[in-house]
């Protein structure tokens, strides 16, 4: 048994290499084949990502094309049922140009033309404010001019039309749409928008509003304290001040004849102004000298 042992190893010894050179062209194999494997996943997951970016891109068209579409409808639901005559032309014309201020008259002129060989029958003009970014919406809608106009062919029309802009609308951008309806002489409705555009409503600067008026209300009253107080204090100074006297003494004048009076008058009179002048004399003494006087 133990003879066997030593031929057992060398045996083993053998079959080592034999079996790891065998494993070695297997392993490599192996290896090439996940690589080819991750080649053909890379290969195809490139394939998938460019199949995905050109369903984008024709998803992006297609929703171009859509929202173009739905542009087209919008407008044409804007427009009605009904499409402009292409026997006939219209002109606008604003007559204090493209301003719009609020709470202010917006005037403007539209001609009509007829180039067909029939009668058409002008039958309203209508105008109305839109919510800027869908102008299916109504934001202010004006009273429609209903004219019942005919126009024969080869000949043209002019018609006034004239609408208030809402004071609280001053500021911002909207949609401004001008309809004239019309039909031919078979009964055919036509509408032609006219004006269609986006435009600004600016707010009204000319005018006194109620903030100004009060404020110049306010100012004059003020004002007028302001001169009321200084005539009192005028007059309460004029009260304060003191009134000084002023003594007229006796004056003789030359051209005064008194000749025709006596002397002894004259004497009293003179005297009674003295006896005035001086204040040291006392009533009595002065009754005293009258008495004396009268008994000489």
């Amino acid at each position: 048994m133990l003879s066997f042992l030593p031929k057992l190893l060398l045996l083993a010894l053998l079959a080592l290499p034999a079996t790891v050179v065998l494993n070695g062209p297997l392993v490599a194999a192996q290896d090439a084949t996940e690589d080819e494997e991750a080649v053909d996943e890379d290969v195809s997951d490139d394939v998938i990502a460019e199949e995905d970016d050109e369903a984008e891109v024709e998803d992006d068209e297609n929703t171009e094309l859509t929202e173009d579409k739905d542009e087209e409808e919008a407008e044409e639901a804007l427009a009605g049922e009904f499409k402009a005559s292409p026997h006939a032309d219209t002109t606008i014309l604003f007559v204090r140009g493209e301003d719009f201020p609020a709470n202010n008259i917006v005037k403007f002129l539209l001609g009509f033309t007829n180039k067909g060989s029939e009668n058409f029958v002008v039958e309203s003009l209508d105008a109305s404010f839109r919510y800027p970014q869908d102008f299916q919406f109504y934001i202010q809608n004006f009273t429609a001019l209903q004219l019942g106009t005919v126009v024969p062919p080869q000949r043209q029309a002019t018609f006034e039309y004239s609408f208030i802009p809402a004071e609280p609308m001053g500021g911002r951008p909207f949609g401004l749409v001008i309809n004239l309806n019309y039909k031919d002489g078979n009964g055919n409705v036509f509408q032609d928008a006219v004006f269609n555009q986006t435009v600004t409503v600016t707010e009204k600067e000319d005018g006194l509003d109620g903030e100004t008026i009060f404020m110049y209300v306010f100012l004059s009253g003020l004002g007028l304290l302001v001169v009321i107080g200084l005539h009192q204090l005028l007059e309460s100074r004029k009260r304060r001040r003191p009134v000084t006297k002023m003594e007229m003494g006796t004056s003789s004048h030359n051209d005064v004849d008194m000749d025709w009076i006596p002397q002894e008058t004259l004497n009293q009179i003179m005297q009674s102004r003295r006896d005035k002048a001086s204040p040291r004399r006392s009533p009595r003494k002065r009754t005293q000298k009258r008495s004396a006087g009268s008994d000489e």
